[in-house]
């Protein structure tokens, strides 16, 4: 792989024959490198999602990205909107890929008519001192590979020729687009008129749903909206909650 159009986006893109976790790779050289840097495999072994969910895949199946991001001044209430910018930006990517629609699923989930294709993970560096932000996109899994159900990859959702460098391309120049309005916003995802974004891409908005929260709760109700803190609003009948973090599951009814 030698992905010459992503490496035109980026100042520094490392492409590993395999790693554990491409992460924890970039975590351990962040404080030499710059903003927007990116480490790149085909072939994760030890990959995770959120709440220490494994995810692992067929090598040359998928791809696992890391961004670092180092964000000067920005408030550190700000930081929860990246995983939603994230997805946000590979929702984008993907859209022209396939026939159908490209969704976003709160808070870190990218959908294909309702199936997962990507999951992100946020993770901040010490002192907040900046983040990294994880990808992992399905781009050529058969039905049998997926480790799910309800997941889906490129190549079943119908793209053609499915292109490692053209979706990390296309992935790298949408987020670094959002990346730097939010920036230029200072932060505010109102100003920047990215929460808007957000929740029009967002599949959860308007959907019943069931968030496993923290504490083991099970909140039942509606996703009404994300606040201007990225929380889900979810209502039900105790009223309104603010949801800042939590297991949704998209009620099929």
């Amino acid at each position: 792989m030698e992905f010459r159009r992503s490496r035109a986006i980026v100042p520094v893109l490392e492409v590993l024959p395999e790693a554990g976790s491409t992460n924890d790779v970039l975590r351990e050289r962040a404080g030499d490198l710059p903003d927007l840097a990116v480490v790149v495999t085909d072939n994760q072994t030890g990959g995770r999602g959120r709440l220490g969910r494994e995810w692992i895949t067929p090598p040359g199946t998928a791809l696992a990205i890391s961004v670092l991001l180092k964000p000067v001044g920005l408030p550190s209430a700000a930081y929860g909107w990246f995983p939603l910018l994230a997805g946000l930006a590979m929702s984008r990517a993907l859209g022209p890929l396939v026939p159908g629609g490209v969704q976003v699923k709160w808070p870190n989930d990218v959908l294909i008519e309702g199936d997962k294709v990507c999951g992100i993970l946020a993770e901040l560096l010490p002192d907040l001192s900046g983040l990294i932000i994880g990808a992992g996109v399905n781009l050529a899994q058969t039905r049998e590979q997926l480790p799910t159900e309800t997941s889906t990859s490129l190549a079943l959702a119908g793209a053609e020729g499915v292109d490692a460098d053209a979706v990390l391309s296309a992935y790298l120049i949408q987020l670094s687009t959002v990346y730097r309005e939010f920036l230029a916003a200072g932060g505010d995802p109102i100003r920047s008129a990215l929460r808007d974004e957000v929740v029009e891409a967002c599949h959860t908005v308007g959907r019943q749903v069931r968030v496993q929260l923290p504490s083991g709760d099970d909140l039942l109700g509606t996703a009404v909206g994300i606040d201007e803190d990225g929380r889900l609003v979810v209502e039900s009948d105790a009223g309104r909650t603010a949801v800042a973090a939590g297991d949704v599951t998209h009620l099929r009814y």
